[in-house]
């Protein structure tokens, strides 16, 4: 009794949703609780991934059977030797077609006997072909397992769920949390120890549902990834190696995604636009294209819902939806330069390379230089009807979301985005170009509308628009602004006064316009959240011994109580002294960017 007492104490259970797992103290095997956000969102797409998928397969269904009453009507019944008249059975490609399972192997019923069909034995049959197999999700880097878990207990209509994780740890962890949670995550989870790449290499389209939600970058992940996942199936992934791809090491982004980053506002959202880019280019070299369903910044990563689909013929779209980005140096506007588009004489339809450069050799408004980034994807990142029904689902099914509060807030942020606008700006960086008296977004969102442009905010910053308005009519406003509130003198060679220097072309109209103020913001609803506590972000590497530097992500009790529990007497970090950042002695060694501040 004593040994199974001290092997208990060597664990704590952890409950998230309607799954619990037992996890070591000793950080054997990594888990996040502020992934919690990351794995409801999740949840909440799978929901609507499995509904869409149904609705789908039924709407195909419909359709070969109007094609099939079509084609019956126009060909005369088979007459037999007694005179009398049958229906030629369908073939065998038809129902292929009606079963609609994204390239699995069809299996016929093995009570369908040899001979001529009769009306009995047909129908029975075509209906257990007809109906649509449970979709199959793959977690490849499951660790604790948990995600999967909740995969399994949470989401109605899901067949088997297949945890990889290539840490021998991970897997025993895994296998002990899916015994934890009963029969109703035995009979659907398995866990394998395995490298995730080859696993998904020698499992081509086999997975309706593939989640990549790796410790930094996927981007080693995204080739063996894109060919697991089946026709019109869905690929979850995330990103938390936020400080490449948000310009701080752009080299390093361009050897890992294909892109190089500009730093600006934008930058989250650029990031998830580098993402998808990456993952549209490794699909496309097997005559796949993606379509993304949602495409998020939470916390302190990025990530991405996209469906994956074949076609030789769609894969040449892939120039008309990436861009390269002008950032100019002085002030804050941007312009983006597509890389290809289309010429269309008759029916027919040429490709062609994309006419630039969009921009002269320095700004227009500010006389500045222009750096330039990408390529990134310039298309929408959301599904209107997936964010909506999505959105309608999660607050249908309140209780079963743990960060309920959290993803209502970035979905109904999300719906009220202009979808078909790239990047956004931010009003204070704009003000701040000028050094004006800072006006109300109201005011400024009024004045966007009344020239006949649209306007919205961005669930990645609560400060950043996004609009349609060139950028001339934006410097416009804010010339007209400063005429009614003048500013001091600013120095000759700064890029406001260039800006100020000209003339408005346009006469701003100040009044406030009745779309100003969003629906979310009218009734009210929470659209950006605080932390829910301190310290709420990424944490160390599974394995990794906790030390005093870990003290700015952990916090002191955290770091205090693991090193006490490691040495007996250990020594506690010191409060904070001056000129050291919570306790972490100014002697002591850092973690860098790579491996603590951007990773969860």
């Amino acid at each position: 009794m004593g040994e199974v007492e001290e092997k208990l104490e060597a664990y704590e259970v952890k409950r998230e949703g309607e799954a619990e797992i037992l996890m070591l103290k000793s950080n054997a095997v990594f888990f996040n609780p502020v992934q919690v956000h990351n794995r409801d969102m999740s949840i909440a797409i799978l929901r609507t991934f499995v509904d869409k998928r149904k609705e789908e397969h039924e709407e195909k269904i419909n359709r070969k059977n109007k094609a099939r009453q079509h084609v019956s009507q126009d060909i005369p019944p088979r007459s037999d030797g007694d005179g009398t008249s049958s229906e030629q059975p369908a073939s065998s490609s038809v129902v292929g077609e009606i079963n609609g399972d994204h390239g699995r192997e069809l299996h016929w019923s093995a009570d369908k006997a040899e001979g001529p069909s009769t009306e009995t034995t047909e129908t029975p049959s075509l209906k257990r072909i007809r109906e649509l197999n449970a979709p199959i999700v793959l977690e490849a880097l499951a660790a604790s397992g948990l995600r999967s878990l909740r995969y399994a207990r949470e989401v109605d209509g899901l067949g088997k769920v297949v945890a990889l994780d290539n840490d021998e740890a991970s897997v025993e962890a895994c296998k002990r949390n899916i015994k934890f949670n009963g029969s109703a995550a035995s009979d659907k989870v398995e866990a394998h120890l395995a490298d995730a790449r080859v696993y998904m290499l020698t499992h081509p389209k086999e997975f309706d549902v593939v989640d990549l939600d790796p410790y930094g970058s996927p981007a080693i992940f995204l080739d063996s990834a894109i060919q697991a996942v089946a026709d019109g199936g869905l690929l979850m992934c995330t990103a938390t190696d936020m400080a490449v791809l948000c310009g701080a090491n752009g080299e390093v982004c361009y050897s890992k995604y294909g892109s190089y980053p500009v730093k600006g506002k934008y930058c989250h959202e650029m990031a998830l636009r580098i993402l998808l880019s990456c993952i549209e280019s490794h699909a496309n070299r097997y005559k796949r294209f993606i379509v993304p369903v949602l495409s998020v910044f939470m916390d302190f990563y990025v990530r991405v819902f996209v469906r994956v689909f074949t076609s030789a013929s769609e894969i040449k779209n892939a120039p008309l939806k990436l861009s390269y980005v002008y950032q100019c140096v002085g002030c804050d506007s941007f312009h983006l330069q597509c890389l290809g588009r289309t010429i269309t004489k008759g029916k027919s339809v040429k490709y062609a390379p994309g006419i630039g450069p969009v921009v002269p050799q320095k700004c227009s408004d500010c006389g500045k230089k222009f750096n330039v980034g990408g390529p990134i994807w310039s298309a929408p990142i959301h599904d209107q009807d997936w964010v909506l029904s999505t959105l309608a689902n999660v607050k249908a099914m309140k209780n079963k979301y743990p960060a309920y509060n959290k993803i209502t807030s970035v979905l109904t942020t999300v719906s009220e985005e202009l979808h078909d606008v790239q990047l956004f700006f931010s009003q204070h960086n704009i003000t701040g170009t000028v050094k004006c008296t800072p006006l109300s977004a109201v005011v400024f969102r009024s004045a966007v509308l009344n020239a006949g442009y649209r306007i919205s905010s961005t669930h990645v910053n609560p400060l950043g628009l996004k609009s349609d308005a060139p950028w001339d009519v934006i410097w416009d406003i804010m010339r007209c602004w400063v005429r009614l509130h003048p500013i001091k003198e600013q120095p000759q060679d700064s890029a406001g006064t260039m800006i100020l220097s000209k003339s408005p072309k346009l006469e701003a109209n100040f009044s406030r316009a009745v779309a100003a103020v969003s629906n979310a913001q009218a009734k009210k609803v929470n659209r950006f959240l605080p932390n829910p506590e301190r310290h709420w972000g990424p944490k160390i590497r599974a394995g990794r011994t906790i030390t005093s530097k870990h003290a700015s992500l952990l916090g002191h009790e955290a770091v205090n109580g693991a090193i006490c529990q490691k040495d007996g007497n250990g020594l506690a970090l010191d409060k904070a002294a001056p000129g050291t950042e919570e306790g972490v002695s100014t002697t002591e060694e850092k973690c860098s960017d790579d491996e603590c501040a951007t990773e969860p």
